[in-house]
């Protein structure tokens, strides 16, 4: 029997392929004026993610096109891109997905909306550092403890209290869908909340007035109009829109507070 020449780096079965167009935003600033696209025909299979075909088209069209990746597994949060429009993990968005058979089918991919780009779809994410610092996302004791006094307990009622604000990837996909944020980079965001109402609810911590001071600030908690498509693009359903809602209304029973008690507000 004749051996099977070896595939091509690069290449899919003929039986096995399809093509679509992907539509790429590139941006080079230093010789770029604006952003523009770029459209290149690229061969899948069912299995493939668009993460996979845009590193097919590094691989075998421009070897400069530039984009974050890691995991893979939809865990570390960095491949966030627009892809038709709508804020997603591209390592967990399919191909196959955005394809008819007979038609013209093509993806447009870009970078995350409302941050500076970078280079290509790789966009600057020091605001978002910046924010994510701001909330003091670690616990701080309410009292001092010392390593022989032991540690500290909870009931399993008290974990849950936080427990589903602790799966945010830091993916930042809920900015990007905020409109908010859009219009008003200061604003401190829904993942950030996400993140300092998690500490807020943990019952071995008592930083909540030092945070309190940011939610009722001007960038603070009413910034958000209450869209929610924040929640609604999450990843891992943190639902972050839900957390600001939340600590709306404890910034409002905070202001309050203080009119009637002697020490006032968050404890």
């Amino acid at each position: 029997r004749q051996a099977k020449k070896p595939m091509r780096k690069g290449r899919l079965p003929m039986s096995e392929q399809k093509f679509i167009e992907i539509e790429v935003l590139r941006y080079l600033p230093e010789s770029d004026e604006a952003p523009h696209s770029e459209v290149y025909k690229v061969p899948f299979t069912n299995d493939m993610s668009v993460l996979q075909g845009i590193q097919y088209i590094k691989d075998n069209f421009d070897g400069t096109l530039t984009f974050r990746w890691s995991c893979r597994m939809a865990i570390c949060g960095s491949c966030g891109m627009m892809i038709n429009g709508i804020p997603k993990l591209s390592c967990e968005t399919f191909i196959r997905d955005y394809y008819q058979e007979g038609q013209t089918n093509r993806i447009t991919v870009e970078a995350l909306s409302h941050f500076p780009i970078d280079k290509d779809l790789v966009v600057d994410f020091s605001g978002f550092i910046d924010k994510l610092e701001s909330v003091h996302p670690y616990i701080i004791p309410k009292e001092p403890r010392t390593l022989e006094e032991g540690e500290y307990i909870q009931t399993p009622a008290q974990v849950q209290e936080y427990m589903q604000f602790t799966s945010c990837i830091n993916c930042t996909l809920c900015y990007a869908a905020c409109p908010q944020y859009g219009l008003n980079p200061d604003f401190i965001g829904p993942g950030a909340i996400a993140l300092l109402h998690r500490y807020n609810m943990d019952s071995r911590d008592g930083g909540s007035k030092q945070r309190m001071e940011l939610l009722a600030s001007e960038e603070g908690v009413y910034v958000c109009s209450a869209v929610a498509y924040c929640s609604e693009v999450c990843p891992k359903h943190v639902d972050p829109g839900n957390a600001v809602n939340l600590n709306k209304i404890e910034a409002a029973k905070d202001y309050f507070l203080r009119f009637l008690s002697p020490k006032g507000g968050a404890q």
